[in-house]
C-alpha cells in the first residue's frame, strides 16, 4: 500500500455540535409550533390548520366532481334551449341552487364537527383515581360509566379509553377519525368528515339543497326532451339528436341519485323534528324496545318547531381543540435526532494509489 493518508478525527469534535447543526436547531427552536401539527386524531389539516378533514377523504372529490359535471352539462346544453323556449329564470334558479349546494358541502367538510380535546396526563391520572375505588393501580371495576340526570331521566356517560375521559351526553368516539365528537351523528365519507354538533346544520342544508337541485335538473331535462319530441320526432330521435344526448346523461345520473338523496333528506328531517341523531336512532337509545318505562328522548322539547330551531338555528358553538393555538415553549422545541447532527466526514487522499 502506497501513499495512503487519512485525516484523523478529533474525538472532542464529537462532543460539540457543528455550526450547521446548531443553526438548524436554533431555527427549529425559534419557529413556534401550532397544536394542529401534533394533533393526535386521524385528521388532515390544510391552510395552517384552518381546514380540517378526515384522513380518509378520497370520496369528497368524487362528490364534488359529480355535482360540478352534472350541473356543467345542464348549463351548457339544457339552459340555452329552455331559455329560448321557456324562460330566462331557469339558469338563474339553477345557479343559485348550485352555489348553495357547493358552499354547504365545503362548510360541512372543512368545519370542525365538534371534536373534544383529549385529557392531559394530569387530568387522566385524576380520572383514574376516581375510577380506582380500591386504591390498587391494577383494579378496574367494569363497566366504566357514570350516571347523570337529564330532564328527570337517567343518562349513562361512558369512559373513553382513547381520550381518557368520560364522554359528555350524546358524544361518541369515531373509529375512523379517532376522536370523540359532540352530538355525534355519523361519519360521512361523501363529505370527508364526521357530522356532529358544529357542522350538522351545514350537512342538513347540503342534502336539502341537493335534493332541490337534483329534482330541478331532472324536471328540466324531461321538459327539454319533451319539447324536442313536439317537433314531430320520437323520444329516441330526440335523445340521439345532438346535443340532446348530453341531457340524457344527466337524466340517468339524476334518476339513480334522486331517490337516495330524497330518502336521506326525509330521514334527517325526521331526526331534526325529533331532536335525534343518526347514531341514537340506529342504536335505539331512546326506543321503548329497550324495556325501560321512561325510555323517551330526554333532549326533545316536545315541539317540532322548537326541535328544529334548537338543532339548526342555535348559536354556533366554539371549537374546543384550538388547532391554531401555539404549543407551550417546552413542548414546541423538538428533540434533535442523531441523523440531524452532521459529523466531520472522513477525508481520504491519494485513494487511487491504495493498491500497490
Amino acid at each position: 500500500m502506497k501513499n495512503c493518508e487519512y485525516q484523523q478525527i478529533d474525538p472532542r469534535a464529537l462532543s460539540v455540535l457543528p455550526s450547521s447543526a446548531q443553526n438548524h436547531t436554533e431555527k427549529k427552536a425559534q419557529r413556534p409550533r401550532r397544536k394542529w401539527e401534533v394533533f393526535p386524531g386521524k385528521n388532515r389539516f390544510f391552510c395552517d390548520g384552518r381546514i380540517i378533514l378526515a384522513r380518509q377523504n378520497g370520496v369528497l372529490p368524487l362528490t364534488l366532481s359529480l355535482i360540478i359535471v352534472t350541473c356543467g352539462l345542464f348549463f351548457a346544453f339544457d339552459c340555452p334551449f329552455l331559455v329560448k323556449h321557456l324562460t330566462v329564470f331557469i339558469p338563474v334558479i339553477g345557479g343559485v341552487l348550485f352555489v348553495f349546494v357547493v358552499l354547504s358541502l365545503l362548510r360541512t367538510s372543512f368545519t370542525d364537527p365538534g371534536i373534544l380535546p383529549r385529557a392531559t396526563p394530569d387530568e387522566a391520572a385524576d380520572v383514574e383515581k376516581q375510577i380506582d375505588t380500591s386504591g390498587s393501580s391494577t383494579y378496574r371495576p367494569p363497566p366504566r360509566t357514570k350516571e347523570i340526570l337529564i330532564n328527570q331521566q337517567v343518562v349513562k356517560l361512558k369512559y373513553c379509553f382513547t381520550c381518557k375521559t368520560f364522554r359528555p351526553p350524546r358524544t361518541s368516539h369515531c373509529s375512523l377519525c379517532d376522536n370523540c365528537v359532540e352530538r355525534f351523528d355519523h361519519h360521512c365519507p361523501w363529505v370527508g368528515n364526521c357530522v356532529g354538533k358544529r357542522n350538522y346544520r351545514f350537512f342538513y342544508s347540503f342534502i336539502i339543497s341537493l335534493s332541490f337541485l337534483t329534482s330541478f335538473i331532472f324536471g328540466c331535462v324531461i321538459t327539454h326532451i319533451t319539447l324536442r319530441t313536439q317537433a314531430g320526432k320520437t323520444i329516441v330521435q330526440a335523445i340521439q339528436e345532438s346535443p340532446a344526448r348530453y341531457p340524457f346523461l344527466e337524466l340517468v345520473v339524476c334518476f339513480f341519485s334522486i331517490w337516495s338523496i330524497l330518502g336521506l333528506s326525509g330521514f334527517h328531517t325526521y331526526l331534526v323534528a325529533s331532536n335525534l341523531t343518526t347514531n341514537e336512532d340506529i342504536k335505539g337509545s331512546w326506543s321503548s324496545k329497550r324495556g325501560a318505562e321512561d325510555s323517551g328522548n330526554p333532549y326533545t322539547y316536545n315541539s317540532i318547531i322548537t326541535n328544529c330551531c334548537a338543532t339548526l338555528c342555535g348559536p354556533m358553538p366554539p371549537s374546543l381543540i384550538d388547532r391554531r393555538g401555539f404549543l407551550p415553549h417546552d413542548e414546541a422545541i423538538p428533540a434533535v435526532s442523531a441523523s440531524e447532527i452532521e459529523l466531520p466526514p472522513f477525508t481520504a487522499k491519494n485513494d487511487a494509489h491504495m493498491v500497490g
